[in-house]
Parts: structure tokens; sequence; C-alpha cells
């Protein structure tokens, strides 16, 4: 009879690995699997070997925040939304911040390169609705500003992550989104209200990215 895999064993494993990669512990197969109560062999049963693990780290850090992205519920305000997804972003690394320093190692394959893609993409087509609705400009490249936005979500909590800021510093979000969206066409007032509400980043991880008394919509 074959052995159904059990998924908590393939996390334990990623999460293990993880955490040596942060820690810069020497990984092997043996030092991967002590004190796991795993053998060797779970690596070849669940990811075909060290290679197969490598890759399996990466592409859960992008996994784990395509979840994480799903759970941003999308309102009629897509300045706001734009807002929101970058905080979530910056949720998933600090929830998962031994997975967030793997996620960009070019020097690791990932399994499924277009899921990945897939986090900025929600990003542009949020930037495609604010076009639609004359937030932003009909010239602005959606691709550009999303890698914009992007970049300051993951500048700001690689910092925090893993380096010298504090948590606090991921309330620079604010003001400088606010200015990226101005310039991109927004009116000032109604961009910060906006991205006021989105951007949340202190929430607990899992739960919908909504401040306790905020409206799903910014005041037009």
């Amino acid at each position: 009879m074959v052995r159904t895999k059990d998924p908590a064993i393939r996390t334990l494993l990623i999460e293990r690995a993880a955490q040596m990669l942060r820690a810069r512990e020497p990984i092997s197969l043996r030092s991967l699997v002590a004190g796991t109560g795993v053998s060797t062999m779970a690596v070849y049963t669940y990811f075909g070997g060290m290679d197969g693990l490598w890759q399996a780290v990466r592409q859960e850090g992008f996994t784990r925040l395509a979840a994480r992205l799903a759970t941003v519920p999308l309102t009629t305000d897509p300045v706001r939304d734009l807002a929101a997804l970058g905080a979530a972003y910056t949720s998933n690394a600090l929830a998962n911040p031994d997975l967030y320093r793997v996620m960009f190692d070019a020097g690791f394959a990932l399994e499924d390169p277009a899921a990945a893609d897939e986090s900025l993409h929600s990003l542009v087509r949020t930037v495609e609705r604010a076009k639609d609705a004359g937030r932003f400009r009909p010239d602005v490249d959606a691709p550009a500003l999303a890698t914009q936005t992007w970049v300051i979500g993951h500048g700001l909590v690689s910092l925090v992550a893993t380096g010298p800021l504090p948590r606090q510093a991921l309330d620079h979000g604010a003001p400088v989104l606010t200015a990226l969206f101005t310039s991109c066409g927004d009116a000032p007032d109604r961009c910060r209200r906006s991205v006021e509400l989105g951007w949340h980043p202190d929430f607990a991880p899992g739960t919908p990215q909504e401040h306790p008394s905020a409206p799903t919509t910014a005041d037009p």
C-alpha cells in the first residue's frame, strides 16, 4: 500500500530549511532532519532531493503571499485597494520572515514562476482599475506603477523584517504611497484618505485588512 504523504511533514521541512538559511547554518540531509523526528528519506519522498527542496522553499514564500493577497477585499476605491495590497505584502513578510528571505534569491529556481508573478499582476490589475475610475491619468504605465508600489513595500519591510528599522517605520508607507499616487493624477486629499484606509500593515496575519471603524470606500 502506498503511504499517503503528510502535508505537515512537507511544511515542517520547508520551514526548517528556511530557518537554517536565515541562521546561516550548514545544511545537509542529516542536519535538516536533526531533531524533527523525520528521516532523511522524507526529503526524497516529498521533494525528490535537496534541489527540489530549495525550489519548494522559495515557491512556498510566493504561495503564502498569494494566499494573503487573496484575503484583501476589493472595494469601489481602487486606490485604497492598491494600498491595501501593499500592506498585505508587508504583513505576509512579517508573518513569514524566514521564507521572505528566500523568496527573491534567484540562486534557487521556482517550481511555478507564473504563480510567483501573479503577486505583481494583482497590483497591475488594480492600477488599471484606478485608471478606469479616473483616479490615475490614462497615460500612467500600469506595470511600472505596480512595480514602484511593490518596491516601496519591499524596501520598507526588508528594513524592518531583516534590517535595522523598528516596526513603526512601516508608517512611512502611507505618505510615500500618497506622494506616488498623487503624481499619477489622483487628487491629494482624496488620495491621502484612500491610502490611509488601505495601509494598515500591523493587522494580524490572515484577517481582513480593514481599520475597525473604516468604511469600505473612501470619501469622494
